[in-house]
């Protein structure tokens, strides 16, 4: 009988208080959220069981107490099945998820119950339901997945997260510590594997971007550390990861990285058998003394009078917690220290040489060994240990995946890996967040509908459980705040109808300044017309108002709905216009801006078949150093759409492409990337071939950062079983080798890449000496 179920899965969960995990961070103070609910919710049960002939009568209670047995069940097991090593957040994000759905449940429950008419006993009166009722409603707490949630939305929009949302989300989910925050990257890492076996593409994605949050805890803390420890600026290469200390014995481990052999020890006798900062699985735990960097150090500490910390007396672990009072400090760090936490800020405002957006950088902390900076066509790789450089994502190189319309930034197979500064756009809140439009076609781990679909599970995006959540109305502040805007745009979207050009010069740089500052702001601006107006002044003759018009759009296409909304106001024909035409930096925004909007699907179709290749492939080649980048992001999601390879590569990119790999361009993981989705087309292969692109391939597959092994190795594996010729130039350039090496070392997909074309060598092999 489901009553019985009920109260048996009821005394199951409470028998949990002496489990060894209750008491742990955070899993103490859910227990006891879900524990409050079932004390209130036992009695009605015990007195349901003995009223069972006259409750289970009602079809509603059987279907009531038959879910809330199902969600006590699956509350228990969350519990049960967490060890020393689960994600934290992971955790948070589904037992947050479970918790309202029960409460939901309960107060339908106890709701119904008031209304029958049936002889019950006390406990079932409506006087008691009532008092039940009201011990429910007083059972309010704060949910940190609504500012998981916020935060995510922002990264997507490449507006943060802030250093508050971060601090709060280490709060709450236990992750005080830099330790603590490496050993959830590795957690969520393994929920990822997991995901990846079951081909769960969604749970991919969004772990993806956990990840990445995860990962920009750690680069605030680290930046944090360099600014505090000295007022010299101090080279991210001499800290060790894990202690966030300058290292006084550097060690190796055998994932090529250096730590402090006092704290890598300390990882390897908790039991963690993988590398902290690449994820990669250490094939053995012999710890070999890094004397270049020790030698680095100890020559930096002497010339700039710098005492070296005892690693033996360090208590640094460094919690999170208390740094949230240096922001203000921070927020002036120079763009060098930024960019020796691994982290590069792309989009800058181009009024002072800086774009409006902190463009998502792509410091990972799975690009391993070597820093692109350090080579010379990847031969000579660096002596110090590494430092992250900018990368897309990997592209497996095959249909079905990078047509996978996730729609998000850099990604063609679901990683959703966007990275950008732990500072970027601090500004941002969650209130704006909240109000931020959800990306389209992006899906987020399966977890549970609170009042919906009941009894059952289904994938929702996160900013559909954002959106569920109950927000806090705006404080009268903020909503005069809000209303100001609103009236300066109304302003401004007259002064954008002046025939002055004066008038519209001044009015364009000022919507491109408020669109710059928040999510709010764009959302104010996108509603009030005002894009068709900048779209508009996209082919003004005043250099200077073509330029705040196409930042502008370029700022409000960080806002969802705004790229739909640019699109539709048939932004795409003017933009090429501007790339075209206008000024370098005016180019750079356009190409950016297309980028932004090629994130929608069938965007990539409009604006592949309105002819922005040949202009975006002529700025990859002849451009500045920024507009190549904005160029290649652009190429790179345009080439996730079958119908524009061809064009692509029919325009030239290839050798352009081919060109960026050389590391002095700082774009080698880009236009690897870029490759590795032309290499799946005849074209593509034949132009690789042609330019000489296969030995560059086969030095990335050898040196590179773990995300251009990944394309370097899938698009290696296009070339080599779609055409004997092109197989043969593999093998004479020494694939061999390394591929054996990223077979046993590299990310599970470099490694799925590496096999299968190790493998398709020795079929080869085996077949050409069974002819002979």
């Amino acid at each position: 009988m489901e009553i019985s179920a009920l109260v048996d899965s009821i005394s199951s969960f409470l028998n949990l208080s002496s489990s060894r995990h209750i008491d742990l961070d955070p899993f103490d103070k859910y227990y006891k959220r879900v524990q409050a609910l079932l004390l209130v919710l036992k009695p009605i049960a015990d007195a349901s069981v003995l009223s069972s002939d006259l409750v289970l009568e009602e079809e509603k209670l059987c279907k009531s107490f038959q879910e809330l047995s199902h969600d006590v069940d699956h509350s228990r097991d969350l519990f049960t099945s967490w060890h020393a090593f689960s994600s934290k957040v992971y955790f948070v994000l589904q037992i947050e998820s479970l918790i309202p759905k029960m409460r939901d449940t309960i107060v339908d429950t106890f709701q119904f119950l008031k209304s029958l008419k049936n002889d019950l006993p006390d406990e079932l009166s409506p006087a008691s339901l009532e008092k039940c009722l009201e011990k429910i409603n007083h059972l309010g707490y704060e949910e940190i997945s609504s500012v998981i949630d916020g935060a995510l939305r922002d990264q997507r929009d490449n507006v943060g997260p802030t250093p508050e949302m971060l601090v709060k989300i280490g709060e709450n989910t236990g992750l005080r510590s830099n330790q603590e925050i490496l050993i959830e990257a590795v957690a969520l890492e393994r929920q990822k594997e997991i995901a990846e076996q079951s081909e769960n593409n969604a749970e991919v994605e969004f772990l993806d971007q956990l990840i990445v949050i995860v990962n920009r805890m750690h680069e605030r803390l680290l930046l944090i550390k360099q600014t505090q420890t000295s007022s010299v600026s101090i080279l991210a290469d001499f800290f060790c990861p894990l202690s966030l200390e300058v290292m006084t014995d550097p060690v190796i481990v055998s994932s090529g990285q250096t730590y402090e052999k006092a704290f890598i020890k300390r990882w390897i006798d908790l039991g963690l058998k993988v590398c902290p900062k690449t994820r990669q699985t250490l094939t053995h735990t012999t710890l070999i003394p890094n004397y270049t960097v020790k030698a680095l150090i100890s020559n930096w500490c002497d010339t700039n009078d710098v005492k070296l910390p005892d690693p033996n007396k360090s208590t640094s672990l460094n919690e999170l917690s208390p740094l949230l009072s240096c922001t203000d400090s921070i927020a002036g760090v120079s763009a060098s220290a930024l960019e020796n936490t691994s982290s590069v800020n792309d989009f800058e405002d181009r009024s002072n040489h800086s774009r409006e957006l902190n463009r998502s950088s792509v410091s990972s902390v799975e690009n391993g060994q070597t820093s692109e900076n350090h080579h010379h066509h990847l031969r000579s790789p660096s002596a110090t240990s590494s430092v992250s450089n900018e990368e897309f994502p990997r592209t497996d190189g095959n249909e079905n995946s990078e047509e996978s319309a996730h729609g998000t930034p850099y990604s063609s197979d679901g990683s959703g890996e966007i990275r950008s500064g732990p500072l970027a756009a601090a500004s941002a809140t969650t209130s704006s967040a909240a109000a931020a439009a959800p990306r389209s076609g992006l899906s987020s781990p399966r977890f549970m509908d609170r009042r919906n679909n009941r009894g059952g599970q289904f994938w929702r995006r996160p900013s559909d459980r954002l959106g569920s959540r109950i927000v806090s109305a705006p404080s009268n502040e903020a909503r005069r705040e809000l209303a100001e805007v609103e009236n300066q745009v109304k302003k401004l979207l007259e002064e954008l109808k002046s025939s002055s050009l004066d008038v519209q010069r001044q009015a364009t740089g000022e919507i491109r300044l408020l669109a710059k500052h928040n999510m709010d702001n764009r959302i104010v601006i996108g509603n009030s017309g005002a894009i068709v107006l900048l779209v508009e002044l996209l082919r003004s003759t005043d250099s200077a108002t073509q330029e705040n018009a196409v930042t502008a759009l370029l700022n409000l296409s960080i806002n969802d709905n705004n790229k739909s909304l640019i699109a539709e106001a048939g932004a795409i024909e003017p933009l090429i216009h501007v790339l075209e035409n206008g000024s370098s930096e005016a180019k750079e925004n356009s190409a950016a801006t297309l980028f932004s909007l090629s994130v929608i699907e069938e965007n990539k179709i409009k604006i592949g078949q309105s002819g922005a290749i040949g202009p975006l492939v002529d700025l990859l080649g002849n451009g500045t150093q920024r507009g190549k980048k904005d160029a290649a992001t652009a190429l790179f999601n345009l080439s996730i759409h079958q119908e524009n390879k061809g064009t692509i590569v029919q325009s030239g990119a290839v050798r352009y492409l081919i060109d960026l790999m050389d590391p002095a361009a700082g774009m080698v993981d880009k236009a690897v990337a870029v490759l590795a989705n032309l290499a799946t087309i005849p074209e593509g292969r034949n132009a690789i071939g042609q330019e000489g692109g296969i030995g560059l391939l086969v030095e990335v597959v050898e040196l590179g950062s773990a995300r251009g092994k990944e394309n370097a190795a899938a698009a290696l594996l296009q070339l080599s079983t779609n055409s004997g010729r092109f197989c043969n130039m593999v093998l004479q350039e020494g694939a061999v080798p390394p591929l054996v090496a990223l077979s046993q070392s590299g990310t599970p997909r470099a490694r799925e890449k590496a096999q299968a074309l190790l493998s398709y060598f020795r079929n080869q092999r085996h077949g050409n000496a069974g002819r002979g």
